[in-house]
């Protein structure tokens, strides 16, 4: 049987192969795409979002949410993913919109009447799933659990300590981590090393036309190069849904700092159990990278 999951995402060109492999593996039924303002605006990851779906003839609804983090200003990773978060692709016109309802509301209905739990996957910053937890407390009951690309056992990539996601609204990803959900974190720990070799990239125009959309993306973006090799980050969220054999779990107490002049956004991941606190996450620390590759190679074929 399939796992139906919602996906909340910030398009983003690692984004945009996640998205491929959350419509295209055979293991999943992607009832709902949110779109949450992180990479870039939310304007733009939005129309990122329909543009990738219209590419794909995909039939799921969108949802639009926040547009800002719960407390803070924005700040954007254009430097990483180009003014547009997509850039080095031509996308063609359409006229597909988001639902008239915001991402949060939009998950809260979904969850409320949907026939069995729902697994949801962030790869974005989490204020659209703390909006949802703080404002609909009692759609808990139907969230299978919650599996996101953030955070990091050790260091950061966006401060010296916080990864991006987190870093971006550290408030709603405390809400979150607080929530007592199954929470599967995959941070930077895995996705550091979920590493796209130049021999596999140089083969995707042939591949297909999601090859050649995803290559000419690839040519754009800055976590690597098309020589060194990519990382993709997101993917590895989509990664352990379908071959969880590939990662190495431990579960932690998390908590996010929200304070701190120098580590607001850092995860403080307990390895260790220094603090004495119950585990509240599923922390991924090592990845089977030959494996993740060869997976990646077989869903994205599976693309149009």
């Amino acid at each position: 049987m399939r796992i139906p999951i919602i996906l909340d995402t910030d398009p983003g060109i690692d984004d945009a192969a996640a998205i491929a492999a959350a419509l295209f593996a055979p293991e999943l039924d992607l009832a709902l795409m949110t779109t949450v303002a992180g990479n870039v605006s939310l304007e733009k990851t939005t129309r990122n979002a329909l543009q990738l779906l219209h590419f794909w003839e995909a039939d799921v609804p969108l949802a639009q949410g926040a547009s800002a983090p719960l407390v803070r200003p924005l700040r954007d990773a254009a430097d990483v993913h180009g003014e547009s978060g997509m850039e080095g692709y031509d996308f063609v016109a359409h006229d597909r919109q988001p639902l008239a309802k915001p991402a949060f509301i939009a998950i809260r209905d979904l969850l409320m009447s949907a026939p069995q739990p729902v697994t949801l996957v962030a790869i974005g910053p989490l204020t659209n799933i703390a909006l949802l937890l703080t404002q609909y407390p009692e759609c808990k009951f139907n969230i299978r659990r919650l599996v996101l690309m953030g955070g990091s056992a050790g260091r950061g990539n966006f401060t010296p300590n916080a990864e991006f996601n987190i870093a971006i609204d550290p408030e709603a990803a405390a809400i979150v981590f607080r929530s007592g959900l199954e929470i599967v974190m995959c941070g930077l720990d895995v996705t550091n090393d979920a590493m796209l070799d130049a021999e596999y990239l140089a083969t995707l125009p042939t591949l297909n036309r999601t090859g050649q959309m995803l290559h000419a993306l690839f040519s754009h973006y800055r976590s690597g190069s098309m020589t060194s090799g990519l990382r993709m980050h997101d993917l590895c969220a989509i990664a352990w849904l379908v071959r969880p054999d590939l990662f190495t779990l431990k579960p932690c107490f998390v908590a996010v700092e929200t304070q701190g002049t120098w580590t607001s956004g850092t995860t403080v991941v307990d390895i260790e159990g220094k603090l004495g606190q119950p585990a509240n996450a599923q922390v991924a620390l090592r990845l089977d990278v030959a494996g993740f590759r060869r997976w990646v190679a077989e869903v994205l074929a599976l693309a149009p």
